[in-house]
């Protein structure tokens, strides 16, 4: 029977990867650092690629983390920044007098490798922009090392600019030094809200008051006990945040009274220009799901996490994961040799696979029981202060997806975008439950009908929120919730980056259309042969004046 190929297919034909390495390490915290180190110490090629520093821009649009305009004027100025992050941390000086290629300011947006629906690639590729260009890199082995972010809280008020998560603090304090706050609140107990509120202090950062909606404070007894003059409401929600365009002025806390609901007339107001929302932090996995690596809700692991072996492999074997992506436990955050252990490990064992046969690290360190609920305590938080918002008709609800502008009550009822312009009577009347079908409700059927999770930070400060809401409505814990899908690519690349990137005549022949031309608009036969964004060349006039 003769086998027929379809010349439309990419399958085999050549990619525009611009160079390739042994080793490609995303991250260039404690543990991507130590990976990056131990491997080029045992003899790999490496690449070691940090998105920071990111563009002011980026920051304003809360990528990677969830800045909260809380930056100083310095976060505009690049060249500051990028003087600042290699100031602050001296273990960049010996990444590169150790030889590894060390790329600051690029993010990686896209990982390929072979698999269930690719299996021509040579190795694994990435895609890779620094703002100015995107291209592609060839790699062998790709350890992941991409940190945390932190879960959003939507109380009323919560998109004034101050409201912040506690890593983005910690990253804006400790690697930039342009965190513009004096005094603040924290929101949550857990072992990284205490971890940063010890660095707060250190500079002389008033800390106002640490707010609890669960009756006890989570954290480890031994900050607790170092913090323990600081104000600690338990047992409270927020109200509100008040402000105006200038930022957070003070929040308002109430205590939970029978049923968890906020008891009238005892409202508190202190006064802050940031809060800080430490209910909970995340591994950020992005990459490894949009990948097609294994993942699983581990709550001794913070969460939806990357199943891995005791070399720090995903399921797909070229693949690693360390630092917070690979999990988040107190132990871990409260002593980084346990990421950088964790990136030693898999350098080893990438040096192995390629015949450097380096002496294994000692193994990993067994994972203790979180001493709460996972599942529980932040659901709570979500139903006490979102659920339970304490709104005025002036206004409103608050936005859970703030970019998209869907509050909690549009995503349990399934109501499509106000943009349309539904009639009130003409929305959703049924159950969540009857209209997405038996189960768990998923996210990623809220978000098409929704479109909460598909503005530009792509769900970072809202995917945990709807994800508690679906468990809360349909009476499910929180890792019944299967995870909202993640695709490349995983960082916004702008469009005059996109295109640049100089794909094969082989790969074009067949295109009809591309995104963004005009010629999108008409047959390929009328298309012109020369194009560019700037100049929209026809065939009479090339872009090139050539």
């Amino acid at each position: 029977m003769p086998i027929f190929h379809d010349p439309k297919s990419i399958a085999g034909k050549q990619l525009p990867v611009e160079a390739n390495t042994q080793l490609l390490v995303v991250g260039a915290g404690p543990a991507g650092a130590a990976a990056a180190l131990e491997a080029a110490r045992l003899g790999v090629s490496v690449v070691l690629v940090e998105e920071d520093p990111v563009s002011a821009t980026a920051m304003g649009d809360d990528i990677p983390l969830h800045y909260g305009q809380r930056f100083a004027a310095a976060a505009r100025n690049r060249t500051a920044m990028l003087e600042a992050y290699v100031a602050n941390d001296p273990v960049l000086t010996a990444l590169f007098e150790a030889g590894v290629d060390v790329r600051l300011g690029t993010s990686v947006w896209g990982l390929y490798a072979n698999g269930p629906s690719v299996g021509w690639l040579p190795g694994p590729v990435a895609g890779l922009q620094d703002g100015e260009r995107s291209f592609m890199l060839g790699c062998q082995h790709v350890i992941v090392a991409a940190g945390r972010r932190d879960m959003g809280i939507a109380f009323p008020g919560w998109e004034l600019p101050g409201v912040l998560g506690i890593t983005a603090a910690q990253r804006l304090l400790e690697r930039f030094g342009v965190l513009d706050a004096r005094r603040v609140v924290v929101l949550g107990t857990s072992a990284e809200a205490l971890a940063t509120i010890r660095s707060l202090r250190a500079v002389g950062i008033d800390i106002a008051a640490v707010v609890e909606t669960a009756q006890a404070p989570i954290g480890d007894a031994a900050l607790l006990r170092e913090l323990a003059d600081i104000p600690l409401f338990c047992g409270h929600s927020v109200r509100r945040a008040e402000g105006g365009r200038d930022g957070v002025q003070a929040i308002v806390v109430a205590p939970l009274g029978p049923g968890g609901v906020a008891v009238s007339g005892k409202e508190l107001r202190v006064r802050c220009d940031a809060i800080l929302l430490g209910v909970g932090v995340v591994p950020v996995i992005e990459l490894l799901d949009a990948l097609g690596c294994r993942i699983g809700y581990v709550p001794e692991r913070g969460g939806h996490v990357p199943v891995l072996d005791d070399a720090q492999r995903t399921s797909v074997p070229t693949i690693y994961a360390v630092g917070d992506c690979a999990g988040i436990w107190t132990a871990k955050t409260l002593n980084l040799e346990i990421a950088r252990a964790e990136g030693r490990r898999a350098a080893a064992d990438v040096a192995a696979t390629i015949g450097l046969s380096p002496a294994l690290p000692t193994a990993a360190l067994p994972i203790a029981a979180p001493a709460y609920d996972l599942d529980a305590y932040r659901m709570e938080w979500v139903r006490a202060n979102v659920i339970e918002a304490h709104t005025t008709e002036a206004q409103g609800e608050p936005y859970v997806c703030q970019c998209e502008e869907v509050t909690a009550r549009e995503i349990l009822e399934v109501r499509p975008p106000r943009y349309l312009g539904w009639p009130e009577d003409k929305r959703n009347t049924r159950a969540l439950q009857h209209l997405l079908g038996e189960g768990a409700p998923n996210p990623d059927q809220v978000k098409r009908l929704t479109r909460a999770g598909m503005g530009v930070c792509q769900g970072r400060r809202c995917r945990e929120q709807v994800a508690a809401l679906l468990a809360l409505s349909a009476g499910a814990r929180l890792r019944d919730i299967p995870l909202a899908s993640h695709r490349a690519p995983v960082r916004p690349v702008p469009l005059s980056v996109a295109a640049e990137t100089n794909e094969s005549a082989a790969m074009t022949e067949h295109w009809d259309v591309w995104f963004g031309m005009p010629p999108q608009y008409v047959p390929h036969w009328d298309a012109p042969q020369f194009y560019t964004v700037a100049g929209r060349a026809t065939d009479d006039e090339p872009a090139d004046g050539k």
